[in-house]
């Protein structure tokens, strides 16, 4: 069972999206990770999403002329995802036995991103499998991002990878550490609690 079904129960889709909203109401950005995104491949890329929830990020770079999908176990996420964005395709799979082909979809994205803690909240020992399955639907050359906690208080469970162990995850998927940051306005990686990774096929 994965970390965030236990943390759950799969069942805090509309809550999570309400949490988003009053943020983006009071005036604080929410499209950080979108933002990153941009700065990363020309508009007109193929993105996964690859734990999308809401769909958030995947809504907001298809805003901006990217080509999104989104992939999510979680189905009380996905609904409010389809509901906001009933035009985009969006997935219901489990990231560790992800395969495109098996969706129907070409495995040729220029960029996999894993916002919102998604290798933390993972079933533990699948990390690896999950790096290798995110990195099978990139074309070559395409780049995986992933942003995660480190510690407890950038996580909403117990810490259960490290920075070091993730690039493990990702160098024997075939993918290599391209830059690494702070936080999705890329402020530069300071050794603390929080980091955005950038890992190219």
């Amino acid at each position: 069972m994965s970390r965030w079904r236990e943390l759950t129960g799969e069942m805090s889709g509309q809550g999570y999206a309400a949490r988003f909203a009053a943020l983006a109401r009071s005036g604080q950005d929410v499209h950080g990770e979108a933002r990153f995104c941009a700065a990363l491949v020309p508009a007109g890329a193929r993105v996964l999403d690859a734990g999308c929830g809401t769909g958030r990020v995947a809504i907001r770079l298809a805003e901006l002329g990217y080509d999104c999908v989104g992939v999510d176990l979680d189905a009380s996420m996905l609904a409010v995802a389809r509901q906001q964005a009933p035009e985009l395709p969006w997935f219901q799979a489990d990231l560790t036995g992800f395969e495109s082909a098996r969706l129907g979809i070409a495995a040729d994205f220029d960029l996999v991103v894993a916002a919102g803690n998604i290798f933390p909240l993972l079933a533990a020992g699948t990390e690896a499998t999950v790096a290798s399955r995110l990195t099978a639907a990139l074309r070559p050359g395409g780049l995986m991002v992933a942003g995660f906690g480190l510690d407890e208080a950038h996580l909403p469970v117990p810490p259960s990878i490290t920075l070091s162990e993730y690039d493990d995850c990702c160098a024997a998927a075939g993918l290599t550490l391209v830059d690494r940051f702070a936080t999705w306005d890329a402020a530069p990686y300071d050794d603390g609690g929080y980091a955005v990774s950038v890992h190219r096929r």
